[in-house]
């Protein structure tokens, strides 16, 4: 059996699912691309191949296993693209949510069935019909849970919308114990620089008390104030446009001191280190142009508490 225990976004992680490059296969035509950032890099002809996203993957699952961690991988389904593990499940306290997620991915989850047999079957939840909501949206911490989300019409009018308002109100009745804060993301199916595909696309913490923020990310400013404050000013860092696009709030914590990131995010992994951090740095800048990067390829099982 696998013990699931997540609370936050830092704890010692213990285990984790650990998406998969391997049997992608060719790039996806235009019209079946479902994000802008995707569709850019298949215009351009500069769409990553398996090869190198593999290589990526491999470099990622090394730092992890140098740190003890028990890292699961989906089996792989031909032709199917498995990287991003974080938006087909998520763990919250001792609870495995199997969300409703984009039609066009919704095969993922048979990848990582096997894993998910071993949770005992009262410890895994099925979101109901109606309810959309996708991992990379989700966020606990502590007595939060942060989440992202779009209203109507937006909600319908974007492909890139992935959770809606009953996917916040699915939280706040399967948590009750926690504080649900729902934040408006700013969408744009034609343009990257402008879209939030998930939360932690423009926003997540790190250590145990900072946060990296891009606040254009967000479709109401007081939503970015609350985050400020909330954090506090000084232990904020806020990345530029240019700067989301490359997916620099995207990295991932192994612990409160440890965060994996990308070796060419050079002002943040500076900052990261300016904190008191270890940054491991490694290559995922093919990955990236899928509109996803660390944080999006992981699914964590456990942390230490």
């Amino acid at each position: 059996m696998i013990d699931v225990q997540i609370l936050d976004e830092t704890a010692p992680l213990k285990a984790v699912i650990l998406g998969s490059a391997k049997g992608i296969g060719e790039e996806p035509d235009l019209e079946d691309a479902y994000d802008p950032k995707s569709k850019m890099h298949i215009e351009a002809g500069t769409f990553p191949v398996e090869k190198d996203m593999v290589l990526e993957m491999d470099a990622f699952e090394a730092v992890l296993k140098k740190y003890g961690v028990e890292v699961y991988r989906p089996q792989v389904i031909e032709n199917y693209n498995q990287i991003f593990s974080r938006d087909i499940g998520f763990v919250i306290e001792d609870k495995f949510v199997k969300p409703r997620i984009l039609k066009n991915r919704r095969r993922e989850i048979e990848g990582i069935q096997y894993i998910i047999d071993k949770i005992p079957e009262d410890q895994v939840i099925n979101v109901p019909e109606g309810v959309q909501i996708e991992g990379g949206d989700v966020m606990p911490w502590h007595d939060h849970i942060f989440v992202g989300f779009s209203k109507q019409p937006d909600f319908d009018e974007y492909i890139v919308a992935r959770t809606n308002e009953d996917g916040v109100k699915f939280l706040i009745d399967t948590f009750p114990t926690k504080t649900v804060k729902a934040f408006e993301l700013h969408k744009s199916d034609d343009n990257a620089y402008d879209n939030a595909l998930h939360l932690d696309c423009c926003f997540q913490p790190v250590g145990t008390d900072k946060a990296i923020i891009h606040k254009e990310g967000f479709k109401n400013e007081e939503d970015y104030r609350f985050l400020v404050d909330f954090f506090g000013k000084e232990n904020v860092f806020d990345i530029t446009k240019e700067e989301m696009f490359d997916m620099n709030s995207n990295v991932f914590s192994i612990s409160p001191k440890v965060v994996v990131s990308e070796r060419g995010f050079t002002r943040l992994n500076n900052q990261l280190r300016d904190w008191g951090l270890t940054v491991e740095e490694i290559p995922y800048s093919e990955i990236a142009k899928m509109e996803g990067l660390l944080r999006c390829s992981t699914l964590p099982l456990k942390r230490e508490y």
